[in-house]
């Protein structure tokens, strides 16, 4: 089931960077985010509300909350950077760029989270480098 959840997010993902570039004709890039952010927000509100889990919330250690909002930050600042980067360059070199947090992530993954490394997670990983590699030079 992850697989399919994954698949989709990829999708809105792609949807994302096309309609980011469209949206982002004569507007200023951090006006953009801002207006992203708040749909963002009442999407996923909405959805909480839905699901009814608002009550979850006190719940969540002091530990969840500081690194969901540790996240919520690196969230805003990758936005603000992306949507910059969209606008000046083209869609099909700034994605594959932006992609290379796949890469980033895994070594943190490794390091930090001391999630176990084999060859197939460093071949995909170089492999993701080489063609992000290709596709910008």
């Amino acid at each position: 089931m992850w697989l399919i959840f994954a698949l989709l997010g990829a999708i809105f993902a792609a949807l994302t960077a096309i309609f980011a570039k469209i949206g982002l004709d004569n507007v200023d890039t951090n006006l953009a985010t801002a207006i992203r952010t708040i749909v963002v927000l009442l999407i996923a509100w909405g959805v909480v509300f839905i699901t009814g889990k608002q009550g979850e919330i006190t719940a969540i250690t002091q530990k969840s909350w500081l690194f969901l909002i540790l996240s919520g930050c690196a969230t805003g600042i990758s936005w603000l950077f992306y949507f910059r980067a969209m606008q000046l360059g083209s869609v099909s070199k700034v994605v594959p760029v932006d992609k290379l947090s796949v890469v980033i992530t895994m070594v943190l993954a490794f390091v930090i989270l001391r999630e176990t490394v084999d060859v197939k997670a460093i071949i995909g990983g170089v492999l993701i480098g080489a063609g992000t590699l290709i596709l910008v030079i």
